[in-house]
């Protein structure tokens, strides 16, 4: 029995909900349960007790607003503990067309992909402004180039995951989850997908950022963070070798001199390119020490992965044997 959990993480989305819950689906093929879960992220209108009133099987609340990516780690932790095959993001704003989740599941159902990605159309999607088509490009490209993969629409939010995934994948950002998964993924050798999807028009401005100069610094910010904790070799050693070059040219300007005997006056490009090749060095040095920090949290990774399926096993294996004790008591009577 394939279980599908769609999540929506919110912040006071009382008015829109209803309707962002009315268009999700209620069957899919290969899928045999849909359940409806929302994630209250501090909300002050009510939101908790409009997804009760639509609909909605599950809800989480926190106590005050925790942001994005800790609605979506909350939203994931209780889809796992309630036995999902399949979790799927969207949006509670009513962004995303709620049909297109078949389409999205498809290729987790039929064992193509671990995580599928909705793509909005970036390039051409009437919905956005020029401006936000190009930051969507670039970023996109970015997260590519970090990640190893092609992913097209790298920050939509619009997204399948499978359970296996989502037990191995972990949050760690307080920004936005989309850019630290795709790197966690790529790094993990998932296999991700991307398909189409259809998009609405913004009801209301996005409450994630308040400017797009600051959702520019924090996605790098984001990125950034996420790259050097799972590459931190290539980021380090990369950065110090760098500098440790730049650091090289004063001193090799500096034998210049002296080897045409005046290097008397030019003692300040030793000092300073002694410093930068130290300092370049230092840099490598912290990356090797990194690197070893990061193997050992992949085998921290790993311990939780194979946790959660003893977990998993162990919670089968008592419901089997729940079952097994009503059915004696069933035949006794």
């Amino acid at each position: 029995m394939v279980k599908l959990i769609i999540q929506i993480p919110c912040l006071n989305e009382a008015e829109s909900l209803p309707e962002t819950l009315a268009r999700l689906p209620r069957r899919i093929p290969g899928v045999d349960v849909i359940e409806f879960l929302v994630v209250d992220d501090g909300s002050s209108d009510g939101t908790a007790v409009v997804a009760r009133q639509f609909g909605a099987h599950h809800v989480v609340s926190h106590r005050r607003n925790r942001g994005l990516a800790a609605a979506f780690r909350s939203g994931v932790d209780k889809a796992l503990s309630e036995g999902a095959d399949i979790i799927v993001n969207t949006d509670g704003d009513g962004q995303y067309e709620g049909a297109d989740i078949a389409a999205l599941v498809a290729p987790v159902v039929e064992g193509r992909a671990d995580i599928v990605i909705g793509d909005r159309g970036v390039a051409d999607n009437a919905h956005f402004s020029r401006a936000k088509r190009l930051m969507q490009r670039v970023g996109s490209g970015v997260v590519q180039s970090l990640a190893g993969t092609k992913v097209t629409d790298a920050v939509s939010g619009f997204r399948a995951i499978s359970r296996e995934a989502a037990q191995r994948i972990n949050i760690t950002t307080e920004f936005s989850y989309t850019t630290d998964m795709l790197i966690q993924a790529g790094r993990k050798k998932m296999a991700i997908l991307t398909v189409p999807v259809r998009t609405h028009a913004a009801v209301r401005p996005s409450r994630l950022f308040k400017s797009i100069p600051r959702f520019i610094v924090q996605t790098g910010i984001t990125m950034a963070r996420a790259f050097t904790a799972h590459k931190p070799l290539r980021a380090f050693v990369g950065t110090g070798s760098l500098i440790a070059f730049i650091g090289l040219l004063p001193i090799l300007r500096f034998l210049w001199f002296v080897a045409q005997g005046d290097g008397s006056g030019h003692i300040q490009s030793l000092v300073i390119g002694g410093a930068l090749l130290v300092l370049g060095t230092l840099v490598a040095i912290l990356g090797m020490v990194a690197d070893l920090i990061a193997a050992n949290r992949k085998l921290i990774e790993d311990n939780l992965a194979r946790t959660r399926a003893l977990e998993d096993r162990i919670s089968d294996l008592q419901a089997s044997r729940m079952d097994e004790v009503q059915t004696s008591r069933k035949r006794a009577s």
